[in-house]
């Protein structure tokens, strides 16, 4: 499991997720952070720090929220 960026992020990229996270695996897009779930490590560094409160573990993303779980996955499988 692995966590997610949500909407809050969208077209705010704040940033202070990529900054604290050990393993690098935070890339931007073109509208907001992406979270690689083959890389993450599950620390929660990134969910500590955002200001927007965007970033979620995989099994607490809210319901209206869920789309973006595959929005993730789908941006590093794009690539």
């Amino acid at each position: 499991m692995a966590f997610v960026i949500t909407s809050p992020c969208k077209d705010e990229k704040a940033g202070e997720c990529i900054e604290v996270c050990p393993v690098d695996c935070i890339e931007e897009g073109k509208d907001m952070f992406y979270i690689d779930p083959d890389i993450c490590i599950d620390c929660g560094a990134c969910e500590a720090v955002c200001p927007v409160e965007a970033i979620y573990m995989e099994d607490e993303v809210p319901e209206e929220e869920n789309e973006y779980i595959a929005l993730n996955r789908k941006f590093f499988e794009d690539r």
